[in-house]
């Protein structure tokens, strides 16, 4: 196996191929997927693996497990992406306030000095869109756009995939 691996950031967490393994396929589809399938998969005992899913949440590799929504089916036919404007040093605060205005779902920061914020929502029509965009510009947001979301393609980084040399 490849020797574990370590980003330069002293925060992060040394990862060796079966904790990419196990990453791997937890991107694949958490859901579905046995703890006896990833550890087939590694070519480790189930223990290992659940051991290694414990270690990794408790280091906060593993964030949380979330659903993929399929807002449009759900009734919310307006998916949109806001991409946004804040001054640096408001951007973190904004980003929270912003996760409690009705509809948007997720907000991510980009380290740049604009169009810095991509906020996320959901909306059921214009009506609701537009008091999302209106809400958003009243925390301090610049909208620099707004575009509809028709799709969003995911994949495991390829990085994670289990590899083993030694076979």
């Amino acid at each position: 196996m490849s020797p574990p691996t370590r980003c330069p950031d002293m925060s992060s967490v040394s990862l060796d191929e079966v904790d990419r393994g196990v990453l791997f396929e937890l991107q694949r589809d958490a859901r579905n997927t046995t703890i006896s399938e990833i550890a087939e998969e590694v070519d480790v005992s189930p223990s290992t693996v659940r051991n290694r899913i414990d270690r990794l949440e408790n280091e906060g590799v593993i964030e949380g497990y979330y659903p993929k929504i399929n807002y449009e089916r759900a009734a919310f036919p307006l998916h949109v992406l806001f991409v946004c404007s804040a001054p640096a040093e408001e951007r973190a605060g904004l980003a929270r306030e912003a996760l409690e205005v009705h509809g948007v779902v997720d907000v991510r920061e980009m380290l740049t000095s604009m169009r810095n914020l991509f906020i996320e929502a959901v909306a059921t029509d214009t009506r609701d869109l537009t008091a999302i965009t209106n809400e958003l510009t009243g925390l301090g947001f610049q909208v620099e756009s707004s575009e509809i979301i028709t799709k969003h393609h995911t994949r495991p980084w390829a990085h994670f995939e289990f590899d083993d040399h030694d076979e």
